[in-house]
């Protein structure tokens, strides 16, 4: 799997020194390093080196005298540099969705999908610098005009994790960047090379643009690296992907010094099956949702709610089609499950499993991690489904690994919906129905508690045009499209006086 990594690591369009303070796999003095391993094959990849304290210090130097230069480039011109990075990315699809796969174990698809929606946000963001519309408002004073205008915030830090390791900074990076503000990214260090990658193709559309590289730079290291970012005042935005109890310390530590965040934390997502869904629909929906992946999305499909008029028809669907899963080698098109990112991954698996089985679950498909040959990574499990009531603890627990929960309900839709939002999060659901009136009620203010809610799709899988994020413990936050781009700037009203009068508002009257 080398040359995989120096397709695009070291091809000719990321031979030279990147922006931050990542060197890549090259050695730099008095620094400790992050071995990225495979979990394909568990081979060595790299090595990149850990942020230091001082390194950090001169990262958050170099983007604050990089912003002041970037926020009065025009708004249409940064979008040009946004345009020109996404371009890059396509002609180096190939080449980074194969290291996406091959360093956090996802299929090739799924790793070419993932830089398809950089290529996306970058497409989205280009329009959008034309589009950070104001509003104007009528004022109650004569001569006067009132309007509002939006301004960049400065540094925004983005923290990633390791299941999407270069899709989630793009679309709050090139939101960010588009708004005027500069970038600090603290990948996952568990898939820290793929950030050296998109890092190194940024810095060559910044330099043949003759700007400061500190308009985007990456930091590496561990949970630490990340506390220096998250008690930093210089930083007033934190956008952090992660699981709820990581989501919760962030929330907490900026908070504290009064700063923003953005919180993409986890999910619990739920299908709502119902007696007139299609199972064509169904099981392509829901397998997908559960397996791709390998179950590390934050809207993977955990659980399964099927009325019990359909629920034999569809646990048989299923489970023929669990049957048919191929697991192993991501990069080979033939297989549909590729590894989980770490044993520690497989090991949550494992408890997962045995917890709901003590509480009551059936196991209705084989189960268990998968050793020797191909799967000498150890990082290889079957994908299973376990039968379970919804009164079960386990239930209400997220577990980042494919394994599909599913239930009964017996009564109308309401007994379904309640079952679906009776969880601590609310990221995505969906529901497979033909009757218009099931969706509708599915979709209304009585319905999913989610902030994703499909009708006759799965869970699983966002475009980047609507916002994307969730309710309750999955934070409340929101990236990508719509208007996330607001979360990114400040806002602030004007008014204009052009009269030859002082009238004061709610018709204060002021004698001198």
């Amino acid at each position: 799997m080398e040359s995989i990594v120096k397709d695009i690591l070291t091809s000719n369009q990321l031979n030279e020194k990147n922006a931050g303070t990542i060197s890549g796999l090259s050695e730099m003095p008095g620094n400790d390093f992050i071995s990225s391993y495979s979990p394909v094959d568990g081979e060595l990849i790299g090595k990149v080196s850990i942020t230091s304290k001082d390194q950090y210090e001169k990262t958050i130097l170099e983007a604050q005298q990089a912003f002041l230069s970037w926020r009065n480039i025009p708004a249409p011109k940064r979008g040009e540099i946004i345009r020109q990075y996404g371009n890059l990315l396509r002609e180096s699809k190939m080449a980074l969705g194969r290291l996406v796969s091959y360093e956090m174990g996802k299929s090739l698809q799924e790793g070419l999908g993932e830089v398809q929606e950089m290529i996306d946000i970058c497409d989205f963001a280009v329009g959008l610098s034309r589009q950070l519309y104001g509003l104007t408002m009528h004022s109650e004073r004569p001569g006067h005009r009132m309007y509002e205008q939006w301004h960049p915030i400065g540094i925004v830090g983005v923290i990633s994790a390791f299941n999407f390791p270069v899709a989630v900074w793009s679309w709050n990076a090139m939101i960010a960047l588009v708004c005027g503000n500069v970038v600090v990214w603290k990948a996952s260090e568990k898939a820290p090379l793929c950030a050296v990658a998109c890092q190194k193709l940024f810095a060559t559309v910044i330099r043949n643009n003759h700007l400061p590289e500190a308009i985007s730079s990456i930091i590496t290291g561990d949970r630490s690296v990340g506390e220096w970012m998250t008690t930093d005042t210089r930083i007033p935005l934190i956008s952090a992907t992660g699981s709820t109890r990581m989501g919760k310390t962030v929330a907490a530590t900026v908070g504290e010094r009064l700063g923003k965040t953005i919180l993409e934390l986890g999910g619990n997502n739920a299908i709502i099956i119902t007696p007139t869904a299609d199972l064509k629909v169904v099981v392509p929906g829901a397998v997908f949702g559960a397996v791709g992946t390998a179950g590390q999305r934050c809207t993977s499909t955990r659980r399964l709610i099927v009325h019990e008029d359909i629920y034999d028809k569809v646990v048989n669907a299923l489970v023929k089609a669990y049957g048919q899963l191929s697991i192993g080698d991501p990069l080979d098109p033939t297989n549909h499950v590729g590894p989980l990112i770490d044993q520690q991954a497989v090991e949550t698996y494992n408890q997962a499993i045995q917890t709901a089985l003590s509480q009551g679950g059936k196991m209705l498909t084989s189960y268990g991690s998968l050793e020797g040959g191909v799967y000498s990574s150890g990082c290889y499990v079957r994908p299973c489904i376990v039968e379970v009531s919804s009164e079960m603890d386990i239930v209400l627990k997220e577990t980042f690994a494919p394994i599909l929960y599913i239930m009964k309900y017996t009564g109308d839709l309401g007994e379904a919906i309640a079952i679906q939002n009776n969880v601590p999060q609310g990221l995505s659901s969906a529901i497979m129905t033909n009757n218009l009136k099931e969706a509708e009620q599915f979709l209304s203010a009585n319905g999913s508690d989610c902030g994703i809610a499909n009708v006759n799709i799965g869970t699983s899988g966002a475009e980047i045009g609507g916002a994307f994020g969730g309710e309750k413990e999955t934070g409340g936050g929101r990236e990508s499209g719509s208007d996330a781009w607001k979360a990114y700037m400040r806002r602030q009203t004007n008014t204009i006086n052009y009269s030859d009068h002082l009238p004061l508002a709610q018709g204060i009257v002021f004698d001198l």
